[in-house]
C-alpha cells in the first residue's frame, strides 16, 4: 500500500480537485458553499473581500476595492486539532493561515508568502513567544499550483507542528499560552492581505503595494478539520 504522503504527492502533481482528505477529518468547506464561514467586520485587512467559490470546488478571495483585503474565518472556534488545506498562492502574494484566532484577527499565523517565509509561524497582533522560522522548499513547494498544508496543534501553551506537501517542515512546543487575555482556542483564518495603494498599476515591489496581484484571487480547496481532546 502506497503511503499517504506519496499519494497526496501523485494527486497534487497531477492538480486533482479531488483527492480524499486525510483519514479521521471532516470538511470544514464544502465546495459548494461559503456556509460556516464569514469575512470578519472588525480586521484590519478591510472588511468588504468577496468570497465565491467555483464549479471545481475551488474557494477564491478577491479584494473589493483593490487594496482592501479581509480575514475570512470559520463561524466555529477550535481549540486543539489538525488542519489540512490545499492553497494556491500567486508568487509574492502574502496571505496566511490563522490558527485560534480572534474576530479581529490576532492569531497565531502560518505565512504563506512565495519567494518570502512560506512555511514559516509567526504571530499577527500577537507577540509570539517561540517561532518556526521558514523552511527550505527548494525540493517541496510548487510554484502557481495547489500545495498541501497540515498543521497540529494542541495544548494550552501549543505544541505546533507542520507539514507541506507530506514533509514535515517545522515543531515547536511554545512556552506559554501567547493569546491575548489568556483565551485558548479560536477561529481558523484565510487572510487576504491589505495594501498600500487602491491603484492596481501601482503595484511595483517593495512594501506593501506587492502583497496582492491584480486579477490573480487567492485560492483554496480541501479544507478539513480533525478535533482533539
Amino acid at each position: 500500500m502506497r503511503s499517504y504522503s506519496v499519494v497526496l504527492a501523485l494527486c497534487l502533481a497531477a492538480g486533482s480537485a479531488s483527492i480524499d482528505i486525510p483519514a479521521g477529518f471532516t470538511r470544514i468547506f464544502d465546495g459548494k458553499t461559503t456556509r460556516g464561514w464569514h469575512f470578519s467586520g472588525t480586521v484590519h485587512h478591510g472588511t468588504t473581500g468577496i468570497a465565491t467559490v467555483t464549479k471545481d470546488g475551488t474557494l477564491q478571495l478577491v479584494q473589493q476595492p483593490f487594496g482592501q483585503g479581509g480575514l475570512f474565518i470559520t463561524d466555529k472556534t477550535y481549540k486543539n486539532f489538525e488542519l489540512y488545506l490545499e492553497v494556491k498562492v500567486p508568487f509574492a502574494t502574502n496571505s496566511g493561515i490563522f490558527l485560534r484566532s480572534t474576530e479581529g484577527g490576532s492569531a497565531y499565523q502560518i505565512e504563506l508568502v512565495q519567494g518570502g517565509a512560506t512555511g514559516a509561524l509567526i504571530g499577527e497582533l500577537l507577540r509570539l513567544s517561540q517561532g518556526i522560522p521558514a523552511p527550505d522548499l527548494t525540493n517541496i513547494w510548487k510554484t502557481d499550483e495547489f500545495n498541501a498544508i497540515q498543521v497540529r496543534m494542541e495544548g494550552d501553551a501549543p505544541h505546533v507542528t507542520i507539514w507541506i506537501n507530506g514533509v514535515k517542515t517545522g515543531e515547536v512546543q511554545e512556552p506559554r499560552n501567547d493569546q491575548i487575555g489568556g483565551v485558548v482556542g479560536g477561529h481558523i483564518g484565510l487572510q487576504l492581505h491589505w495594501l498600500d495603494t487602491y491603484e492596481p498599476r501601482n503595484v511595483s515591489g517593495g512594501g506593501m503595494s506587492n502583497a496582492m496581484k491584480p486579477g490573480h484571487p487567492l485560492e483554496f480547496r480541501n479544507i478539513a478539520i480533525k478535533e482533539l481532546p
